[in-house]
């Protein structure tokens, strides 16, 4: 049952004094001291249960050696949305009082935590943070502080990375992103290697998120092992910017996934390659190639294209040949597969959204501050993906049928 509080303050006095809303919500404001008021007679009331009587109440028990008194008190700044409170926190003669309500070493409130936190989260930088909580509340916050309340994270984030995963993932992107981080004495650039699926009900989820100090085809099979081990049975198709080493990484632990290289990297890819004057042609018999309705037309257009343009462009073309296994597997989809996997676009566009958050921050001090701060990234941006994909149903029901041999006994 819930203790009820007794209080000293008169609520309708206090009231009375009120003229601004600095005197409500300001410092010293009514606000902030009844969060004082309340606070303490809470303490009081947890006091008293320890202790197992009221506040003025003289024990039963004749045992002098087992009886616990009140110890008067000792004083404790509390930090809050409401600004700095001080409390009263009441001592017991064998230190063994432990209030719940205001934790032994806590300072700041988790209100406030949470704000400094969805600050952080939102790319602010530690000045910037600090200058809005001085501003909201009044409360000056040292840099270290801030590092201290947004570390409390990682224990989170380390649990969210390390969730079960459905058996089941349709389509799944893997791209890399790079930030630089200070390690041993150096700036360094570390790769942020993303995972993006869809889910069988077509809703958008981020797997994992993985630092390393380069991209590579071991440490890509160290994903595609980490994806296996936290529940992953099945992907039918993963999508690939031409990642090296990805393919053979993921078919070792997936054999049976597709494989699709972007349609739209292997373009920029090439004409880099085209000279000006030649873009605009070159890209109009190359678009016969990509966009063609079949596999067997778009071998011919590049049969083609090779025919016209093989003489100055030789090695651009074979390069269409030679990776053709991956950048043709979407031509056995319809149109509105194709769409979802020609391109890594949802992937990039999570990633430009993860640069907006953290473009403030020019360089990491240690991986696990890149950690938190994508970790902060993907949960706001994540918040936003409440959707499943347009026409999912109808996606779902062809590649249900296109890999019923692979899905039969998982979804059995």
């Amino acid at each position: 049952m819930t203790k009820k509080i007794e209080t000293n303050f008169d609520y309708n006095e206090e009231i009375k004094k009120c003229r601004t809303i600095d005197d409500v919500m300001g410092k010293n404001g009514l606000i902030q001291r009844l969060v004082k008021d309340v606070l303490e007679n809470i303490l009081e009331a947890e006091m008293e249960e320890h202790l197992g009587r009221k506040k003025y109440q003289r024990s039963d028990d004749n045992d002098a050696e087992a009886k616990n008194y009140r110890n008067g008190y000792s004083s404790k700044n509390i930090r809050s949305s409401f600004g700095d409170v001080d409390l009263d926190i009441p001592r017991d003669r064998k230190a063994e009082f432990e209030p719940q309500i205001i934790k032994k070493y806590e300072t700041i409130c988790n209100e406030l935590d949470k704000k400094i936190i969805s600050l952080y989260g939102k790319g602010m930088s530690t000045s910037d943070i600090q200058a809005e909580i001085e501003d909201l509340y009044g409360i000056t916050i040292s840099s270290s502080m801030i590092s201290k309340i947004t570390d409390k994270v990682l224990a989170t984030a380390a649990e969210w990375q390390n969730r079960a995963l459905d058996s089941v993932y349709p389509i799944i992107y893997l791209d890399t992103i790079y930030f630089k981080v200070r390690s041993n004495g150096k700036i360094v650039s570390k790769a942020v290697y993303i995972c993006l699926g869809y889910t069988m009900e077509g809703y958008k989820d981020i797997l994992g998120i993985w630092i390393d100090e380069a991209e590579a085809a071991k440490f890509w099979l160290g994903i595609c092992n980490d994806l296996k081990n936290r529940g992953v049975k099945e992907i039918l198709i993963a999508c690939i910017d031409g990642l090296k080493g990805l393919p053979q990484a993921i078919k070792t632990v997936f054999p049976s996934v597709n494989i699709q290289t972007c349609i739209v990297h292997q373009i920029r890819n090439s004409i880099k390659y085209i000279a000006s004057k030649d873009q605009k042609a070159f890209m109009k018999d190359l678009k016969e190639v990509y966009r063609a309705p079949t596999e067997e037309l778009a071998l011919a257009q590049l049969d083609n294209l090779k025919e016209i343009w093989g003489g100055k462009y030789g090695i651009v073309i074979d390069s269409w040949y030679n990776n053709w296994d991956n950048l043709s597997t979407y031509f056995q989809f319809s149109s509105n597969i194709r769409r979802i996997i020609y391109t890594t676009n949802v992937l990039e566009g999570f990633n430009r959204q993860v640069r907006k958050f953290t473009k403030v921050r020019v360089i990491y001090p240690t991986d696990e501050a890149l950690n938190k701060c994508v970790y902060l990234a993907t949960m706001e941006i994540m918040e936003k993906w409440t959707q499943p994909v347009h026409g999912w149903s109808n996606t779902l029901a062809e590649l249900t049928a296109t890999f019923e041999d692979q899905l039969k006994d998982i979804l059995a």
